[in-house]
């Protein structure tokens, strides 16, 4: 298995700090306002990296968290009237909501920035014991970035290069160099504030993560994960701080997804192409946009249109249609006795073909998480399942029901055909019709077997007779 690790800028051979344990940590929302489609791709990305880890066999432990203090937060809050608690919590159930929706699996810890401020402070307190941070006249508490030598590693870029693209606001200007980045904000007249040794106040953005790290998940990590416009300057503060206070690596894989772009353009408000997932929904439904978001490698950017959701719904229908027939097929099996004499040799080659996918799906994903590969396998699955084992009743039950569990293998990994809609199956009284032919068929009363055929083509049901057995289909199929 192998990933794309954005700090070594290539494929790495995955490795796990513990044999067959995984610590991932993926950067979460802002909770002000309902999630946007920007969010929606990594959300649904690393939740297939966690599913797919797991259908490999590691245990892995999956942390995800909230930040729940944020300048964005504090102005909703206040054009609302409500406080920041209030905010953070409505919207962190609207997220919940939206994550169902997507078929994201809730991650094994939730934290919020909120909950860990006592943390916070003790890893500041750190970082200026060891001089790698200081306070300014205003109570602001920065890290010294000149003093971390590999900063800029991550997002590729030069100190000079980072120093002369950075800005200064008129709160920044006593700091010591235009790259540091704040630590600990002093409180301002209607923010919340929590005390510290620097005087009331509230996080900086890079350190809630951090710190959350640590205490989650321990010092060191085997995955962080995130959108590729975080590389810098969150991750990259992230690492530096870490670093300087632990005294150790922060993580050893870097993961980041690339952007959705909405008609061929980048999403912004300006443009009024901003979309949110739940707006989106309400259109398509959530699956579409699932289906979408890994559609493409994780790395590449995807393209939002109607016509591209129009097509993910095109081949979600596809694959649920042969799903239908399947779990049509097994019932079916179930309560008609299949032909006694089956062919052995065929069965087995048929499920060393249908095994063939399995190899070809793990293949593609263990080369840095192709979902577009594993979709286009599980295609090729459908093909040969819709061609070869349905197109005649010459299998087993036991190859119909492999062949849907491989399918239902499959599809998991990738959280789709999660649908709880019902598969089609006969109904009670057609039931008792297709068991009545069969046995005037077994009496040779061929004049009774054609009439319940008759019967049943009424009801939509076409009952065919092969050298194999009996074929089931809908008229409408």
């Amino acid at each position: 298995m192998e990933f794309y690790n954005t700090l070594t800028k290539k494929k790495e051979v995955f490795k796990p700090l513990a044999e067959n344990k995984v610590k991932i940590y993926v950067c979460g929302p802002t909770v002000y306002n309902f999630i946007h489609l920007g969010n929606a791709r990594p959300m649904c990305v690393f939740d297939v990296l966690r599913r797919y880890l797991i259908y490999r066999e590691f245990k892995v432990t999956f942390v995800q968290n909230f930040t729940d203090i944020d300048d964005k937060i504090i102005a909703k809050a206040n054009e609302n009237g409500v406080t920041c608690e209030k905010i953070a919590d409505l919207y962190k159930k609207e997220y919940k909501k939206d994550a169902h929706g997507l078929n994201v699996d809730d991650a094994d810890i939730h934290p919020t920035a909120t909950g860990d401020i006592f943390n916070m402070v003790e890893f500041v307190s750190k970082l200026m014991d060891k001089g790698y941070a200081y306070k300014t006249d205003s109570g602001d508490v920065y890290f010294r970035t000149g003093k971390f030598a590999r900063y800029g590693n991550l997002s590729g870029q030069s100190p000079e290069n980072l120093q002369a693209g950075a800005r200064v606001a008129i709160d920044d200007e006593q700091k010591e160099d235009p790259c540091d980045f704040v630590l600990w904000k002093s409180s301002k007249p209607g923010e919340p504030w929590w005390p510290s040794p620097w005087g009331n106040g509230r996080p900086g953005w890079h350190l809630e993560c951090s710190t959350m790290i640590k205490h989650h998940l321990g010092i060191m990590i085997d995955i962080h994960c995130g959108g590729q416009d975080l590389t810098f300057p969150h991750h990259e503060n992230e690492i530096a701080q870490s670093e300087c206070c632990n005294g150790r690596k922060l993580a050893n894989y870097w993961l980041h997804n690339g952007f959705v772009n909405i008609n061929h353009e980048k999403m912004s408000k300006s443009l009024n192409n901003f979309f949110t997932v739940r707006e989106i929904a309400e259109k398509f439904g959530y699956e579409p946009i699932r289906y979408l978001m890994i559609s493409a490698h994780y790395r590449t950017p995807i393209n939002y249109s109607e016509e591209v959701m129009s097509n993910c719904k095109s081949a979600l229908s596809r694959l649920y249609n042969c799903k239908e027939k399947l779990d049509l097929a097994v019932d079916f099996a179930s309560k008609i006795k299949s032909p006694a004499n089956k062919n052995s040799a065929k069965e087995s080659l048929a499920k060393e073909n249908l095994l063939k996918h399995r190899a070809a799906f793990i293949k593609v994903m263990d080369d840095d998480l192709n979902t577009a590969g594993a979709l286009a396998v599980l295609f090729d699955l459908v093909r040969d399942v819709n061609s070869e084992i349905l197109s005649e009743f010459k299998y087993s039950k036991e190859i119909l029901v492999f062949s849907k569990e491989l399918l239902k293998e499959f599809s998991g990994v990738l959280g789709i055909l999660s649908s709880d809609k019902k598969s089609r199956t006969l109904s009670k009284k057609a039931e008792i019709l297709v068991k009545q032919r069969e046995e005037a068929r077994k009496n040779k009363d061929f004049r009774k077997s054609d009439e319940l055929r008759n019967k049943l083509l009424e009801m939509g049901v076409i009952l065919q007779d092969t050298s194999d057995g009996v074929v089931l289909k809908f008229s409408d199929d």
